[in-house]
């Protein structure tokens, strides 16, 4: 084996694992550096290889120490780490042209492991510069006597001629169910919102720059603070934490919608959760799901995959005006013994309110999107009672010196009494915390509901995209002739976190990702300009399956699609692509020029044939070198000298530049 194709392998396997190291044990990565620097070693040095046994005794420890760092021998994780360890130790016995092979494969086969824990744009570059490395060291491997750059040459017209086979098969290939590099259960990660809440999550979330969804709107967009993207909505409170509960009792979802509809599309990141997100509120969504009793969009199946789905919201509503009593009861439960000083203030607000005239509704009291409604017969002083009450909670926060702040001083065990009478700072998982425990000790139903508020518009692409950091939590009331109503005490603190966004409001935004502290321009029109060229590639590359697939087609002009006729088609194309290459390759082969040695000697025999020696077609260049030394015994030497060098450059296995231009040289010189 020569030592130009060792590392060329070498190179070849330190790109295709070089990526795995984030993932890898520490241990692991330690010992593929230390492999690979003693087989570098043995390479530079000429010392022999070690010995099988050797091999084996690190074989069987790196086995132990895969299963005492994961507990199984199963799974992606193990997989990964199991292959790439084999194939540096396969590395390690490299003595054959048969081992080279078995190793190039293996490279080919680590590079699709890449795409288990990304598949964005820079990834896909990297692995088709790594492809390229292998390439050229296969071909190393079949022509050693050709230079690099004819290597690299060879390797990249072999990449180019496999694009348009590719294509083919992308496009037509039956499209499965499921994520593109799918695999069970430990392939998918976890990312984005939990379903609970206590303080520090959201805030800790909040400093995640990644996308958790993108959305096209239909027509006009709604205003940015309407844009509520519901998620989990949560019910228990242990004085700590908030948490769902046991599936709740309590009729279907009923409402009444008070404005015109807007239809929009979400792309939505894979979550390994079974929410999807939608604006408040949905009434049609394009991919099976449910509306829940509390108005969260859920399917059956975690979210896996990158989805994209179709969503027909109204933004003004009435929500279950008639909600089971059980519910409201569900609502209003609180932890024993826990935030005195919270409940006296909330008894406080409701006897002041319930000893005060009725006060008119007031937009101020609900959401943007849900107006209070104008007549509710008998239920006029109870509701007008709540309204007080809230307008007196949201009037302490905006009047008490409350600051929104991504760090907030810890709590105690009283943590909302802390809050409110203490710290007085705190994000918005602690204003929605502490205004539902101040709704529900004033026996007014509340719940707190989490999600994302708001996005970034790219005018680029006309679509706006929601980060994790723009995760929110807000909360639900209920009240009389109104149904459940949307608070956002947040607004009364920091009003900029939902008009304008997270770094307008908050004072120190140092904390915040590079990119959401209000970058300059031109960066921020980069950024910009790469998530519309990374989005396209989601949606056209990674999120191409079999419904894209199918309306792809379509538009091509083939009607009634089936598996059959998708894989008819694709032998047909993957058949004349091969067909027009090969006759190609014929009419190529059958016009070729002959080389700069074949050109050189021919041109030297047409001179010795115009001095009364010409070449028969069937001579041989030794033949007619000897017949032209015995009749022109003054340049035999030269003759046969040039036929032996002649052989040896058109035959021969090494291509030498300078045995060519030496040849080249001589024939031009000889004299006929």
């Amino acid at each position: 084996m020569s030592k130009p194709l060792i590392y060329g392998l070498l190179l070849s396997i330190l790109m295709v694992t070089a990526p795995h190291a984030d993932h890898l044990p520490l241990w692991v990565s330690a010992l593929c550096i230390a492999l690979l620097t003693w087989r570098t070693y043995l390479n530079y040095s000429g010392n022999p290889l070690p010995k099988r046994w050797l091999l084996l005794a690190i074989t069987f420890a790196s086995i132990g120490g895969i299963l005492i760092s994961f507990h199984t021998l199963f799974g992606r994780e193990v997989g990964v780490t199991l292959l790439i360890l084999l194939t540096m130790l396969k590395f390690m016995e490299l003595r054959s042209p048969r081992d080279a092979m078995v190793l190039v494969y293996l490279a080919c086969f680590i590079i699709i492991t890449n795409f288990f824990y990304s598949q964005s744009i820079p990834t896909a570059l990297y692995m088709l510069a790594t492809l390229l490395v292998i390439v050229t060291t296969w071909v190393h491997l079949h022509a050693q006597g050709i230079t690099l750059k004819s290597r690299l040459r060879v390797a990249a017209t072999l990449l180019l001629q496999a694009i348009p086979l590719t294509l083919v098969l992308f496009i037509l290939f039956p499209r499965v169910q499921g994520p593109l590099w799918g695999l069970p259960q430990d392939a998918f990660a976890s990312s984005g919102l939990d379903d609970k809440m206590a303080p520090g999550s959201l805030s800790r979330l909040s400093l995640s720059d990644e996308v958790a969804f993108r959305v096209s709107y239909a027509d006009k967009p709604p205003r940015r603070e309407q844009m509520y993207w519901r998620g989990p909505v949560l019910w228990n409170f242990d004085g700590r934490t908030w948490t769902p509960g046991a599936t709740a009792f309590g009729i279907a979802p009923q409402f009444t919608e008070t404005e015109q509809a807007i239809d929009y599309s979400v792309t939505l990141e894979p979550h390994n959760k079974t929410w999807l997100f939608a604006l408040e509120m949905p009434d049609r969504i394009s991919v099976p799901a449910n509306l829940t009793y509390d108005f969260r969009v859920v399917r059956k199946e975690p979210v896996k995959a990158r989805l994209r789905y179709e969503v027909r919201s109204h933004l003004g509503y009435h929500a279950n005006l008639r909600e089971n009593e059980r519910q409201l009861q569900r609502a209003l439960q609180l932890p024993p013994s826990l935030n005195p000083q919270a409940l006296r203030l909330a008894a406080d607000w409701r006897r002041q309110a319930e000893a005060a005239p009725s006060p008119q509704p007031s937009d101020e009291t609900t959401s943007h999107s849900t107006k209070p409604a104008s007549g509710r017969g008998g239920n006029r002083s109870l509701a007008g009672i709540d309204e007080s009450i809230v307008r007196a909670a949201l009037a302490y926060f905006n009047q008490q010196n409350f600051q929104y702040t991504l760090e907030p001083p810890p709590l105690g065990f009283h943590g909302v009494d802390d809050f409110l009478f203490e710290t007085r700072q705190g994000f918005c998982e602690h204003y929605a915390s502490a205004f539902v425990f101040l709704m529900r000790a004033a026996h007014i139903p509340a719940r707190v509901v989490t999600g994302y508020q708001g996005g970034e518009f790219n005018a680029l692409g006309n679509y706006y995209i929601v980060r994790q950091s723009d995760a929110h939590a807000w909360a639900e009331i209920w009240l009389a002739g109104q149904g459940w109503v949307r608070i956002d005490p947040t607004a009364a603190i920091a009003p900029a976190r939902v008009e304008r966004g997270l770094s307008a409001a908050v004072t120190n935004n140092a904390a915040l990702p590079f990119m959401a502290r209000n970058p300059p321009q031109w960066l921020r029109n980069l950024r910009l300009n790469w998530d519309t060229l990374a989005n396209q590639w989601n949606q056209w590359v990674l999120g191409y399956n079999s419904e894209r697939q199918f309306a792809f087609l379509t538009r091509l002009g083939m009607e009634s699609i089936t598996w059959q006729k998708l894989a008819l088609n694709m032998a047909a194309g993957t058949g004349l692509l091969v067909a027009l290459f090969a006759l190609f390759m014929l009419r190529h082969l059958t016009k070729r020029q002959p080389d700069k040695v074949q050109a050189a000697w021919l041109k030297l025999c047409r001179r010795l044939a115009k001095a009364g020696l010409p070449r028969a077609a069937h001579e041989g260049a030794q033949d007619y070198a000897g017949r032209v030394a015995a009749a022109r015994p003054e340049i035999a030497g030269t003759m046969r000298d040039l036929a032996s060098r002649y052989s040896a450059l058109r035959y021969g296995a090494v291509q030498d530049e300078h045995a060519q231009q030496e040849f080249l040289r001589r024939t031009a010189a000889l004299k006929t």
